[in-house]
């Protein structure tokens, strides 16, 4: 195409206001909030890129799919809908429902783990980790190295490595029950994984024995990274290429609220017969009976037309090029990111932007608070808030302080985006004032939900 405006592939049928604050509203909404941005009201927020999760914009083919929604509480025809819609993707034998992915994850690990053992993942992302931390095992990331350079090039900065999983396997076999690659890898900038990395991966598991299971929460997004960005790919449609990085692995864990397009539900997938049916054991303790796992029969149905939805080029083209566009425009105004972007998000670099910052008065913490209180933008960190507490109580800076601005799945249009580069650039200009926060309060799991903060030093931007 020889035109360069970016236009959204669909028409939009109905809308939600927006309402406008002030920065004093603003400023009194996140000081009641204990300067946390996940105890705001949604309706203070001007843009909510908080999460990609369970935010999007069902399509006219979901909503009518919901209607035709079956109720039942065993054997509903929208289970077996759904169930078809899924290993149509990922070819498993058994697909366990779950009303997210986290609840999959609890599944999987409370089948799998005991304490002691170790999960090895590209990285694993906050609620990946607690769900291991909480049953004793310990969990190991082992990204590529280029993963932990942000401003560095390289096409697929999600990828294992290879090397390291090689070695750990030779030595601590034994305490690895399995090993999980996140697709696209959220916690290391929504960096894809290349289909040679996980063809690899899987031949080094399953040389030692060892299941491989994907977090494919964005299978999609990766699938055309793969499709734009690997030798041989380019022809092949994003479903052929899903469907083959399905086949490198054992099972998968899946937050159908990223690339299933719907508000709620996941699954569980595997190949496994008894382990399936441990899984199952479990799912009817604490999500629901296996056809329907903690969803209604209408969540069910919106799922199986989302996997659909998900995987057409041009939704996928455009959602890409969208996050694209904002990186491009914070590189016009100086501010440093993880590159190349992600699929879902960008990832502002706070470390870099805020040097002046020591990392435990929360650098990133501080710029995700700052975005919200100058433009009304809420983003979340992926710093030492979320990952610098230790399972033995200890603090340690995390490997990199980054902000994510995730975007909804056809919520926001280019508008939307053009005002979200103005406030990046007007923040930018004020970073050498913004000053860090000291945590006051905060829970014994997944803290940065509910922690909360004051200014460290008097002001969190100086006058």
């Amino acid at each position: 195409m020889h035109f360069r405006t970016i236009i959204e592939p669909f028409r939009i049928k109905t809308v939600e206001p927006i309402r406008r604050t002030t920065r004093e509203e603003r400023k009194a909404a996140i000081v009641e909030a204990g300067y946390n941005p996940f105890l705001l009201r949604a309706e203070d927020i001007l843009i909510d890129l908080l999460t990609d999760s369970g935010t999007g914009a069902m399509s006219s083919r979901q909503w009518a799919g919901m209607m035709m929604g079956d109720e039942s509480y065993a054997g509903a025809r929208s289970f077996y809908r759904f169930e078809a819609a899924v290993q149509k993707i990922t070819g498993f034998k058994h697909v366990i429902p779950t009303h997210q992915g986290r609840a999959a994850e609890r599944i999987l690990f409370g089948s799998m783990l005991k304490p002691g053992d170790i999960v090895l993942n590209n990285t694993h992302f906050d609620t990946t980790r607690a769900n291991v931390e909480y049953r004793k095992a310990t969990a190991i990331d082992i990204p590529i190295p280029e993963a932990r350079q942000p401003e560095l090039i390289h096409p697929f900065k999600g990828n294992m490595d290879l090397e390291a999983l090689e070695r750990i396997l030779a030595e601590q076999g034994e305490k690895v029950p399995l090993v999980m690659i996140t697709v696209t890898n959220n916690s290391g900038g929504g960096q894809p994984v290349s289909m040679a990395n996980l063809r690899a991966a899987s031949e080094i598991c399953h040389r030692y024995n060892k299941p491989l299971f994907l977090d494919a929460c964005r299978f999609a997004e990766n699938a055309w990274f793969i499709k734009v960005r690997e030798e041989g790919y380019a022809d092949k449609t994003p479903l052929a290429i899903a469907q083959e990085m399905f086949s490198y692995a054992d099972g998968c864990t899946m937050s159908a609220k990223k690339d299933g397009l719907a508000n709620i539900g996941g699954f569980l997938a595997m190949n496994d017969d008894e382990l399936a049916q441990r899984c199952k054991a479990m799912e009817i303790l604490g999500e629901g009976f296996p056809t329907y796992g903690g969803l209604a029969g209408y969540d069910l149905e919106a799922i199986a037309v989302g996997l659909e939805e998900v995987l057409d080029e041009d939704y996928l083209r455009y959602r890409i090029r969208s996050v694209e566009y904002l990186g491009e425009r914070m590189d016009e105004a100086g501010i440093p990111y993880v590159k190349p972007t992600g699929g879902h998000a960008v990832y502002i670099d706070a470390k870099a932007m805020l040097p002046h910052i020591p990392w435990h008065e929360y650098p990133a913490w501080a710029l995700s608070v700052v975005l919200f209180l100058e433009g009304g933008v809420r983003s979340v960190e992926i710093g030492s808030v979320m990952f610098g507490r230790q399972p033995d109580g200890s603090e340690k800076p995390a490997a990199m302080e980054l902000v994510r601005l995730a975007f909804p799945r056809r919520v926001y249009t280019q508008s939307h985006v053009d005002y979200l580069a103005e406030v990046l650039a007007y923040v930018n200009g004020l970073r050498d004032r913004i000053r860090g926060l000291r945590m006051v309060y905060e829970p014994p799991v997944l803290r940065h939900f509910t922690a909360r903060f004051e200014p460290a030093h008097g002001a969190l931007v100086e006058e």
